[in-house]
């Protein structure tokens, strides 16, 4: 497993933007699939983004595509989300998460770490 440390969220007017940064633990960091999550109040944790281990394949939920860009720099073992073009609805708890399986899973069930969260709040 990987230890996962989100930073970067914060409270932002709606059309602002913010880059969540997700720190992992290994040197072996290029070995993992890495993806972002998002959880309202009261609803279940849902798909965001997801990267390969290279960064040459991603994938995004239709509700971000366009506006949000996933991206990695293995030298630094840390993985990104930008996110432009806010809106009240993205405001959510964010958290990144690893799998070693080399599949662009969208699954919550398919990740095994789990990085602690980072909240994002988007006023209208």
């Amino acid at each position: 497993q990987l230890q996962l440390v989100e930073s970067g969220g914060g409270l932002v007017q709606a059309g602002g933007s913010l880059r969540l940064s997700c720190a992992a633990s290994r040197r072996t960091f290029s070995l993992w699939t890495m993806a972002w999550f998002r959880q309202a109040p009261g609803k279940e944790r849902e798909f965001v983004s997801v990267i390969s281990g290279s960064g040459s394949s991603t994938d995004y939920a239709e509700s971000v595509k366009g506006r949000f860009t996933i991206s990695r720099d293995n030298a630094k073992s840390t993985v990104y989300l930008q996110m432009n073009s806010l809106k009240p609805e993205d405001t959510a708890i964010y958290y990144c998460a690893a799998d070693d399986s080399r599949v662009l899973h969208i699954s919550t069930f398919e990740y095994e770490s789990w990085g602690q969260g980072t909240q994002v709040t988007v006023s209208s």
